[in-house]
């Protein structure tokens, strides 16, 4: 509402989604160009680095607009377009740190069957319904907002279609029921996989194996922290200090800051990822060339070289840039 602090809020909030957008992005093109990083954890960041983008890309790009042309107007199919992008990759993120919260449990206690357990298939099934329930979880609420044929001049205290305001409109604690719910289910998942993985961890004598298991689950550990403390917080903001001002902060952290964060957390604290960012910038100008494959020549002995070589760019994943296309099919019908 102040002019003097809306240029500081427009540069604020776009160079925040760029960072976000171009964070991710980074993190989805070093998994896809890397084939070391070809396995079911890096599979999983680069679908939850797809939808933070997606999800930052619902709110903060409107949010944007309306500071730039001063209005805070926006039509009633477009609330509801954003209401339901807002659960779908809300939810999503949810299912898939639960996910990847198993993927830590099969790869510290089962590490001899974990190419078995989490093999190709099962892994983009494991995707795939995520989103299905997270575009289950989306129609469920539309349906409950459908009840009001029209809510023409209806003022939302945030900066953008909450749908737990727009929810209690029509019934009051609907949508804080399936949110605790659902958050109660997904923690479980994840809770239940870490309890298993710290019993497993606690029983290894030598702190260096302590520490280099927890180190393998302390970039997802965090990750989670930061998602379900924010969204603990914005709840729990929301019953204690119900004040307008709070609930925009609060969804502020939850919204932005928390995509914002994550490409860092995950390349900070990992060097497979900073590995493949630094082979980056030199893998886009090798693919700008034509490729041949190596031949037998070149290695010594009888094709030896050659099955090395074979063997260690082997693709045992799907590329996480085809997972657009996947879900993509799947949006449009």
């Amino acid at each position: 509402e102040d002019p003097e602090l809306q240029p500081i809020l427009f540069g604020l909030f776009l160079s925040m989604y760029l960072v976000t957008v171009l964070g991710n992005l980074l993190i989805i093109l070093a998994v896809s160009s890397d084939s070391h990083l070809h396995t079911p954890m890096y599979f999983f960041l680069a679908n939850l680095s797809l939808t933070d983008i997606c999800f930052i890309s619902t709110m903060v790009p409107k949010m944007i607009v309306n500071i730039q042309t001063h209005s805070r107007v926006i039509s009633y199919v477009g609330c509801l377009t954003q209401m339901s992008l807002f659960i779908i990759f809300g939810c999503m993120d949810d299912m898939l740190l639960t996910v990847m919260a198993y993927d830590r449990f099969v790869a510290i206690c089962h590490p001899l069957h974990y190419s078995v357990m989490l093999n190709t298939r099962l892994c983009v099934s494991l995707v795939l319904m995520s989103f299905l329930v997270s575009l289950l979880d989306s129609l469920l609420h539309n349906l409950i907002v459908l009840q009001f044929l029209y809510f023409k001049g209806v003022e939302i205290a945030n900066f953008f279609c909450d749908p737990s305001q727009l929810l209690n409109l029509s019934c009051s604690d609907a949508f804080t029921n399936n949110i605790v719910m659902c958050f109660v289910v997904t923690i479980s998942g994840i809770l239940l996989s870490y309890a298993q993985i710290f019993s497993l961890i606690l029983k290894i004598p030598s702190s260096s194996g302590k520490h280099k298991a927890f180190s393998t689950c302390g970039s997802h550990l965090s990750v989670v922290c930061l998602f379900y403390g924010e969204g603990m917080v914005e709840y729990l903001g929301s019953v204690v200090s119900p004040s307008p001002k709070n609930r925009v902060v609060a969804s502020v952290m939850y919204t932005v800051v928390s995509p914002m964060l994550n490409p860092f957390i995950y390349s900070l604290r990992n060097r497979d990822i900073q590995s493949a960012l630094r082979r980056l910038p030199s893998r886009v100008v090798l693919t700008q060339e034509p490729w041949h494959p190596p031949e037998a020549q070149h290695h010594s002995g009888s094709g030896e070289g050659q099955d090395i070589w074979e063997k260690d760019h082997q693709v045992l994943f799907p590329h996480p840039q085809d997972i657009p296309s996947i879900l993509g099919s799947l949006v449009v019908g």
